[in-house]
């Protein structure tokens, strides 16, 4: 019968576990304490890179996708593209400024799960934080692999291993955010303010030399042609594709909502701080979209379709390009028409470009585990979500995030075409109901409010809310018409497979806080045993053993005895006569094995004593021996270790371990406990009373 059982599988590793912590220490950083959580509120500064990236990065892709799209029809189906930016930007503005209401009504984080779950119920919550969850995830996997793209223009081992380069930002990105939101937005501030200062120059510069000096731009693809996909496309054919590009461009729209999801990480005050970001961010966004795609039919930016670049886009001899040409990205071209091809300027756009794009993740970032946090709370999603790590960041879901966008990448192997289609389409879902949601809000308050100032900012809130409603609801319309055949039947797949899961998640939860409610009223006697039958587990005569003993007798069972099991008859004659010789006054009784079983016989034995007497209890002690080096684990016998794993699973048996310290176990003496993710369990302001069992 072994005594070796480890006290914690954390000792098991003891000796690797100052190296491992001191790893842990230097890419997350120390741990810091609960009271610390004020230290890691954003000011308006730090909070518009932190939360703005991905709604400001999309300007490096949305105007292209415009142009690529209308480039199935050719470059004269370029003339719908104002329009088409123009009908972007109006949506843009629509949902800023209706966001701008939402973060007011509820500065708590929901952000749309909120709004949608308070306003139109469970399922509408759920349906939303599905879409949320989703294009989160789509956020990290497309901005990665277009900033991939970017580098891989002018280094060829990025451009030949996008997949796995990829998933190594993606993994840096996560050792960033796991040092806390605090210190991950001051590292991505000034990238991002590199970024948002070189594009507003260079559009500002561009203008200046088109209409102060008089000077024309030339893009480098100025006289280049598209072989057109569909010729002669006219009627409900160019509609359709024209509502595509629209569709393509609302990639800008990517990100907006992240705010009134992170208003609680704001410093106070909250609502206001963030409604300030919200503001500037659209304004900056729009900006720098109308300014590209100005600036770039101006010079006469040319692009079709990556795919079908070598033969579908024509030099200005008619020729096609071939496959050794690389297609510039939009914001490139344009640099080069403002600064000149290969100039200082023309360098640090490309750079700045490539380096906000990897940093647009961060949006998704600090939403998810936000969302994923608020969604264990509501007991959606597992609890573990709910948790905060060392540095106060929820690292479960930023790790679970990471993964999910890693298999993403790899699955489609960082081609930001097929990531693409997939995309914004969870977004607007949550955009459209949080409008909608927010039309009944207003609502709602209006039937009681009386003051007549109040009743007409709810009454010009609500119109606001609704035209934003109506606008995205028709946009999400649009873009799983045009889009749902080129991959956005997969999100139309997941989204259902992640609600039913929540549901499913939150039925198990509300099955067990049942099962465990305890009864009002005096204690039921009905659970109180008859009698405890104690039994503790011998091998031999040692001070774990006597321990043991000494313990179950100061429990004061109604019966007590030892057990061993019989393997080797010497053996077993050897310990009986021990047993009397020293007269300890426990019973032992020696179990027969024939088969050199030892779990067998001690499960049949506590079965029986069970079937004796059901309403009884048998309470089994074990002596285990605590170790400091993980070798010394494996110098003794696991048995122990299984025979406990059955036994627990046994109704009306309880396992106590009686742990002795041998002399290894000192080493680790005063050694802080191991930690581990999510040891802080208070989110950003959520009251943790209100999570039921």
């Amino acid at each position: 019968m072994p005594c070796a059982l480890g006290h914690a599988w954390a000792t098991s590793i003891s000796d690797v576990s100052k190296v491992t912590d001191f790893t842990k220490r230097l890419l997350v950083g120390r741990a810091l304490r609960s009271t610390e959580l004020h230290g890691q509120l954003l000011p308006k500064r730090i909070a518009l890179p932190v939360f703005a990236s991905d709604a400001l990065s999309s300007v490096a892709y949305a105007p292209q996708e415009i142009l690529v799209i209308l480039s199935i029809a050719g470059v004269a189906a370029y003339h719908f593209s104002p329009w088409v930016a123009l009908a972007v930007v109006v949506i843009m503005l629509t949902v800023v400024a209706s966001y701008r209401q939402n973060v007011h009504a509820y500065p708590s984080g929901g952000g749309d799960y909120e709004v949608a779950t308070k306003n139109l119920g469970h399922n509408a919550g759920l349906t939303v934080a599905s879409a949320l969850l989703v294009d989160y995830v789509l956020t990290v996997a497309v901005s990665v692999a277009n900033g991939v793209d970017y580098v891989g223009a002018t280094i060829p081992f990025v451009g030949e291993n996008k997949p796995g380069v990829a998933v190594t930002i993606v993994v840096v990105l996560t050792m960033m955010n796991l040092r806390g939101i605090r210190e991950s937005g001051i590292a991505f501030a000034i990238p991002t303010y590199t970024f948002m200062a070189a594009v507003i120059f260079m559009i500002g510069w561009g203008l200046v030399r088109m209409f102060v000096l008089g000077q024309d731009l030339h893009a480098p693809t100025e006289g280049f042609d598209v072989v057109p996909e569909q010729v002669d496309l006219a009627g409900f054919a160019m509609v359709f594709l024209v509502l595509r590009a629209f569709a393509s461009g609302c990639a800008a729209l990517t990100g907006v909502e992240a705010i009134s999801n992170g208003v609680p990480a704001f410093r106070k005050p909250k609502s206001k701080n963030a409604a300030t970001t919200l503001l500037l961010m659209g304004l900056v966004a729009v900006t720098m979209f109308s300014g590209i795609i100005f600036l770039g039919l101006k010079s006469g930016v040319t692009v079709a379709d990556p795919a079908h670049v070598a033969s579908g886009l024509l030099g200005p001899d008619g020729e096609p390009v071939g496959t050794s040409y690389y297609q510039e990205p939009i914001i490139s071209q344009v640099a080069s028409a403002v600064f000149g091809s290969g100039s200082l300027l023309f360098v640090v756009i490309s750079a700045v470009t490539a380096l906000i794009l990897f940093l647009a993740a961060n949006t998704a970032f600090n939403g998810f585990p936000v969302l994923g946090s608020i969604l264990a709370q509501d007991r959606y999603l597992p609890r573990q979500l709910h948790t905060r790590g060392d540095r106060l960041a929820f690292s479960n879901g930023i790790v679970i995030l990471a993964t999910a966008a890693c298999l993403l990448i790899w699955a489609f192997e960082a081609d930001v075409s097929r990531l693409l289609n997939l995309y914004i389409v969870g977004v607007f879902v949550s955009f459209t109901l949080s409008q909608i949601g927010m039309v009944r809000h207003w609502t709602r308050l209006l039937r009681t409010e009386t003051d007549g100032k109040t009743r007409l900012h709810m009454m010009r809130s609500r119109v606001i809310n609704g035209f934003g409603g109506v606008m995205t609801g028709l946009v999400l319309v649009v873009v799983l018409v045009t889009k749902f055949t080129h991959g956005a039947f997969i999100v139309c797949i997941a989204m259902p497979v992640l609600f039913l899961m929540m549901k499913a998640i939150r039925h198990h939860y509300d099955a067990v806080a049942a099962e465990l409610a305890a009864p009002e009223g005096d204690l039921d006697t009905s659970m109180l045993p008859a009698r405890n039958h104690a039994i503790v587990l011998v091998s031999k005569v040692h001070k774990p053993t006597l321990r043991a003993l000494a313990y179950a007798r100061a429990t004061r069972p109604s019966t007590l005895e030892a057990v061993s099991v019989g393997v080797d008859h010497e053996e077993s004659a050897r310990l009986r006569e021990e047993w009397d010789r020293r007269a300890i006054p426990v019973p032992l009784k020696i179990l027969d094995s024939p088969y050199r079983e030892i779990t067998r016989p001690i499960l049949d034995y506590v079965r029986s004593l069970r079937r004796r007497s059901p309403r009884d209890v048998v309470t089994v002690y074990i002596p285990e021996y605590v170790v400091g080096r993980w070798w010394e684990h494996l110098l003794h016998n696991q048995s122990a270790l299984r025979l406990k794993g059955r036994l627990l699973f046994k109704p009306g048996v309880m396992v106590t371990s009686v742990p002795w310290q041998l002399e290894s176990a000192d080493r680790l003496t005063g050694r802080p406990e191991p930690s581990a993710p999510g040891q802080v369990r208070r989110p950003y302001g959520r009251d943790d009373t209100q999570l039921k069992a």
